[in-house]
């Protein structure tokens, strides 16, 4: 089996989500080719897609600007896996900030820098429901999911608060799977992407 992997390119941890999703390919037995998306037209044409952390107001603009936001909706919509991390959970999912344009493909109310600013970025172990054992988890500048529709499942939860979310194909983590060499939850949307 052979997917393509295509990470939202216009800011954030795309090297990281490449490699940790070809890394994660390797552990299924599945050929991965991975490619960035900086511009419309690459969508369609990829099995799974990865929207990184960065910062959320940039890249919601940037996807409308260039053509990638409807294509990113679409993907969504016709059950494409689809991993979205940190701020590309906020841009994915509804957000009361103005200054962000969501695209609301994840039912899934989503406050930004809800653990503080960059100084009270943290690391701590979770469990996360299809995992076997605790996720050690980055969070940088990390949003908190405050709400959920009811086709959205919660994953994991730190300190009473929503961390990870999945609905249909698409995982949502607020923090950053990418920067360790646990590639279980890259292995998760792979794993369903077809289901």
């Amino acid at each position: 089996m052979s997917v393509l992997v295509g990470v939202v390119g216009v800011q954030g941890d795309v090297s990281e989500h490449r490699e940790a999703f070809r890394r994660a390919g390797e552990a299924l037995g599945i050929d991965v080719e991975t490619v960035g998306i900086r511009g419309s037209g690459v969508v369609p044409d990829c099995d799974v897609i990865g929207v990184p952390g960065g910062e959320s107001t940039t890249i919601s603009r940037l996807l409308r600007t260039e053509g990638i936001d409807e294509e990113v909706r679409q993907h969504v919509e016709n059950g494409g896996g689809t991993l979205a991390t940190c701020a590309g959970l906020i841009v994915l999912g509804n957000t009361d900030d103005d200054r962000v344009e969501s695209l609301g493909v994840i039912d899934a109310d989503v406050e930004r820098n809800a653990f503080g600013g960059q100084r009270e970025s943290f690391e701590a172990d979770i469990d996360l429901n299809g995992l076997d054992k605790p996720f050690h988890a980055v969070f940088i500048r990390a949003p908190v999911v405050s709400d959920v529709g009811d086709d959205t499942d919660v994953l994991a939860e730190l300190r009473g608060d929503t961390v990870a979310v999945k609905q249909g194909n698409v995982v949502g983590t607020a923090f950053h799977p990418e920067l360790t060499d646990d590639h279980r939850i890259h292995e998760l949307v792979l794993r369903g992407y077809d289901d």
